[in-house]
């Protein structure tokens, strides 16, 4: 890696660059960078799709309690003889299952249940069924929009002890495990045989496979590998009423009927519990390299993109940005300090691919191609596993230094890409000074925004400012109001900014049939009208 910088040190900008182990550093000095300073500012939208029924329009606060039955001695006896030390009332032990991560959605539960298999949690969801008890299906619970614990009482069915792998392909590279399958132990199998997942996250180490897939989770690798819709090949399935859909199938073509896993991809458990899941891997690639560079400009870090994708082509495998409040947050609140010298806006970059020459060649013309259109200020390059993991962390711990920076208020959207940070700017100037922070990071690759506004408290006045103006901003560029996150309980109200009344009327026909007495994650995806 360290020839990258051999031919670029010839180039007519003046170019610095130093190497410590296998962490290079590249940067152009006096690059006359600025912040853009042009800003859109729409109108107040009237929104085409808002035809809910609710007169005072949408609300993000929770419904009304829905007349379930409310759990007695015999329930608790029937689930303690088919779940013998797995059913849990200790209240003590129930915190951490009853509060999202977040802190911001607490629910009351008295029950969490801790199944085993399928068969157990079949038996539990017919019972369940037949005594109108709702069920809060969850996995580790990182969810961000309130979606994974309870509203009122609802009991919870914890994925935790459904965590093995069930078969490998080493020849198709296909695994099928259990829903409660963390995501970084996963990774690690994967790796000891020389595949990955095609799914990478910040709260891997906590996370469950099949919550990942119930909220379609995007995640780092998209760019590379797409959606859990596309490599996701099978699931198995309990429905309300015990019914299990075996559509666990390891076949990469099967063309026969409907595909049905997808209505189970991004339902966030309101349709069926997942159990199981197929899900195609790739190789482990031999070479890896993991850039972080600073941009001047937004234009010039969608420019840099655009560059990236023509030159890296089939090697690329993320393209992540964050904006310098988010770089204040990490060393402020989490002491990390800056890999460059500081830059309005920063990119992580990283490539995975077969042949370590090729890929150093390839990453090389790159960044002489960026340094001498003058599209980057800074940056550096890791080759080892030290190093990348370091530089990821810049991008990975975002969200965890937000929650030192008071209240937080999370917007996941999608938006065409060249709009993503218009957002940031626009909501900046909206909010003035009500705000303590608005910063901006996400996926540049797939137009994925992760807007964030912090405040030293919960502060209805902020919400009220925020919302539903980000949504409205949103839906006049024709964007999605949940681009990975999901719905959950403080969306759901607001599908009708991304999704048409037939579409929105769809869903809950669906709903119905498949869970007539709405007792799977009520409150959660489907504005309440609808429930």
């Amino acid at each position: 890696m360290a020839r990258i910088f051999q031919k670029a040190i010839q180039l007519k900008s003046t170019l610095r660059y130093t190497q410590v182990s296998s962490t290079h550093r590249l940067a152009l000095t006096n690059s006359p960078f600025t912040i853009a300073t042009s800003h859109f500012y729409p109108s107040r939208c009237n929104t085409r799709n808002l035809t809910t029924k609710n007169a005072e329009g949408p609300k993000s606060s929770p419904p009304e309690r829905l007349p379930f039955t409310r759990v007695t001695k015999e329930d608790l006896d029937f689930f303690r003889s088919i779940l013998p030390g797995r059913t849990i009332t200790d209240p003590d032990l129930l915190e951490s299952s009853n509060v999202d991560w977040l802190k911001s959605v607490r629910g009351s539960s008295e029950v969490l249940l801790r199944p085993q298999t399928t068969a157990e949690v079949s038996q539990i969801l017919r019972y369940c069924n037949s005594r109108n008890l709702a069920v809060n299906p969850q996995g580790g619970n990182t969810g961000l929009v309130g979606g994974s614990v309870p509203v009122y009482d609802e009991i919870i069915l914890s994925t935790a002890l459904m965590n093995k792998v069930l078969s490998f392909d080493h020849v198709s590279g296909i695994v099928t495990c259990q829903a409660g399958c963390v995501l970084e132990s996963l990774s690690q199998y994967l790796e000891e045989r020389d595949y990955i997942m095609p799914l990478d996250l910040g709260a891997k180490g906590s996370c469950h496979i099949g919550g990942n897939v119930a909220t379609n989770a995007g995640g780092l690798r998209l760019l590379r590998y797409g959606s859990l819709r596309g490599t996701v090949l099978g699931l198995e399935v309990v429905f309300a009423d015990g019914r299990v859909l075996d559509c666990l199938a390891t076949l990469r073509k099967d063309n026969t009927g409907y595909d049905l896993k997808q209505l189970f991809i991004g339902s966030e458990g309101t349709l069926g519990v997942i159990t199981a899941v197929s899900v195609l891997c790739p190789r482990k690639p031999k070479s890896v390299n993991v850039v972080f560079l600073g941009c001047g400009t937004f234009e010039n870090l969608l420019k840099t993109f655009q560059l990236c994708r023509g030159m890296l082509g089939e090697i690329l495998s993320a393209f992540e940005f964050l904006d310098s409040e988010c770089m204040r947050l990490l060393n402020t609140h989490l002491k990390l300090s800056n890999p460059i010298s500081d830059c309005p806006f920063y990119i992580v970059i990283e490539t995975a691919g077969s042949d370590p020459n090729h890929d150093s060649e390839k990453l090389h013309n790159f960044l002489d191609e960026a340094m001498n259109a003058a599209l980057v200020t800074d940056g550096t390059v890791a080759t080892e596993e030290s190093k990348i993991k370091a530089l990821w962390s810049m991008r990975e711990r975002v969200t965890e230094a937000l929650t030192h920076d008071g209240f937080t208020y999370k917007y996941d959207i999608s938006l065409p890409v060249e709009l993503i940070y218009r957002l940031v700017l626009d909501m900046r100037q909206h909010l003035g000074d009500r705000a303590r922070s608005v910063v901006g990071y996400g996926h540049v690759g797939d137009g994925n925004l992760h807007l964030n506004i912090t405040s030293p408290a919960k502060d209805p006045a902020l919400l009220a400012a925020i919302e539903p103006f980000v949504y409205e901003w949103t839906a006049q560029r024709r964007g999605s109001i949940s681009a990975e996150h999901g719905l959950g309980l403080k969306k759901r109200n607001y599908i009708y900014y991304s999704k048409s009344s037939q579409a929105v009327t769809l869903m809950g026909d669906i709903k119905h049939m498949l869970d007539p007495k709405g007792i799977l994650n009520p409150y959660k995806t489907l504005p309440d009208h609808l429930t």
